[in-house]
């Protein structure tokens, strides 16, 4: 199908932790609200639109932010409240999208193509949008084009709390004058380079040959210069909870030693969360499986907030195995699944205090990147 033909909506909550955090405490509407780690070295995990007018960003010190804001109202972050109402979102867009992905805990991609003959687009989803605002009370910005690229850029240009449409006819007169930033996967250093090379605005991105743009910057150059031109193939990703990543290991000979097995389960978990954090991508559902000599498979499962932090997972595998293994008998295999998985940093530790057990993770990754999964364990792993 050409991309002309397809409509694409994006769904994004706005400053969606201060926006929980207000429903929470309407006292803080208007204010500039800070979420994250509450001490001199916690980061900033979120901000409100007020806390942004003075400079303030996500993944800035703490510190640093309230230096530029010190007026601002912080408040650490509870991951278990957001998830819940991430999953809320989520519910009401399954029940009316046809086909829709989950591309982090507070994104959606919707691919409505056809609704045009039936109801029109804008209008559906327009009505998708204000249904969401009040059984949530949240709000939410969305864009509409011929693909994810295009409406994502559309639905940063409408926000806060906005909708906006680009047509066909019109994608290349929308992008060329926006900054080269508007682009998905133009990070920092990205953005850096292009600017070495005198690129400020989409337009003049546009015009370089792509030979140019893949000698200069690889695969990603080509990538970047379709962007820029407002094509993006890429479809919408059928999202299910039953996505997962998962480990299972079958005994040489059937068990019953639990301390042994609790030792697999941990290793299985740290492979499972290197996975995760590898692939940038964070779970909402644990579900653990055992299955006895005589061949009965038992599984029981958990929703949690998303994470993927080992530590966090362990917690409830262990939880789980627990409730689990009640008749004492043989085991021949046990396993863990991660489901209800979301792309997305792990923005969990940022509500941490301190910013050790991130760095902590950090180091044990770029350890078992250099020298392979197995290179760093939990001593009970072992």
């Amino acid at each position: 199908m050409d991309q002309k033909d397809r409509t694409i909506a994006h769904m994004d909550l706005d400053s969606f932790f201060v926006s929980v955090e207000r429903l929470r405490n309407d006292k803080l509407k208007g204010k500039p609200v800070i979420i994250g780690g509450l001490s001199d070295r916690g980061v900033v995990a979120s901000c409100s639109y007020e806390a942004r007018k003075y400079g303030v960003h996500s993944a800035m010190p703490m510190k640093m932010a309230l230096a530029m804001c010190n007026d601002a109202v912080v408040i650490r972050g509870d991951m278990d409240l957001y998830s819940r109402y991430s999953h809320m979102v989520t519910d009401i867009i399954h029940e009316q999208a046809p086909l829709y992905e989950k591309a982090s805990i507070d994104e959606h991609y919707l691919d409505i193509t056809g609704m045009d003959r039936f109801f029109g687009s804008f209008k559906w989803t327009k009505e998708l949008r204000q249904r969401i605002i009040r059984e949530t009370g949240l709000p939410i910005t969305f864009g509409l084009s011929v693909n994810k690229t295009v409406s994502k850029i559309a639905a940063g240009e409408a926000k806060p709390n906005g909708e906006k449409e680009v047509q066909s006819k019109v994608v290349q007169p929308f992008l060329n004058p926006l900054s080269i930033k508007k682009i998905p996967m133009i990070g920092d250093k990205t953005y850096r380079s292009l600017r070495a090379m005198g690129v400020a605005k989409i337009h003049t991105l546009s015009r370089i040959p792509p030979e140019m743009m893949e000698r200069v910057m690889g695969k990603n150059g080509r990538i970047i210069w379709k962007k820029a031109n407002g094509i993006d193939h890429s479809p919408v990703e059928p999202y299910s909870e039953r996505k997962s990543i998962s480990h299972e290991t079958t005994f040489d000979k059937d068990t019953i030693d639990v301390a042994r097995m609790d030792e697999i389960l941990v290793k299985m978990v740290e492979k499972l969360g290197y996975q995760l954090r590898n692939q940038q991508k964070l779970g909402s559902v644990v579900t653990v499986k055992i299955r006895y000599s005589n061949y009965d498979t038992h599984t029981l499962q958990k929703r949690i907030p998303y994470t993927a932090f080992d530590h966090e997972l362990i917690k409830v595998v262990r939880e789980l195995f627990k409730k689990l293994y009640s008749r004492r008998m043989l085991i021949r295999l046990i396993g863990v699944r991660i489901g209800g998985l979301v792309g997305g940093v792990q923005q969990l530790n940022m509500f941490e205090d301190t910013p050790e057990m991130t760095s902590l993770y950090q180091a044990m990754d770029r350890i078992r990147n250099r020298y392979g999964s197995s290179a760093v364990k939990r001593a009970v792993g072992m």
